[in-house]
C-alpha cells in the first residue's frame, strides 16, 4: 500500500540520482541512490530488480537471485568470455 508510481516514472526509478516529483513525494527526502544501489547489487550477484506499480493503491519491488549451481555457471560464463577477449 502507498502513493504508488506514475506509468511514466515506473522505468526510470532505478537510474541515479532519479526522483519522482509530485505533490506527494515533496516532502518526502532522499538523494534518489537507494534504488540505483539495490538494482547494481543485485545484478552484480547475477539477479534481476523490477518493481509493479498503481498510482494510488502502491508499489512491489522485487529481485531474484540465482542458486549457487546457476551463480558458479554464470561464474564460470564470465571467466570463458574474458578468456576469449584477452
Amino acid at each position: 500500500q502507498g502513493i504508488g508510481i506514475a506509468p511514466e516514472d515506473v522505468d526510470r526509478v532505478f537510474e541515479t540520482f532519479y526522483r519522482v516529483k509530485s505533490e506527494e513525494t515533496y516532502e518526502i527526502r532522499g538523494t534518489g541512490l537507494g534504488l540505483f544501489i539495490v538494482k547494481s547489487l543485485v545484478e552484480g550477484m547475477g539477479g534481476m530488480m523490477g518493481v509493479e506499480s498503481e498510482l494510488g493503491k502502491g508499489s512491489t519491488f522485487y529481485f531474484t537471485l540465482p542458486t549457487t549451481a546457476a551463480a558458479s555457471i554464470i561464474n564460470r560464463s564470465e571467466q570463458n568470455a574474458q578468456s576469449l577477449v584477452g
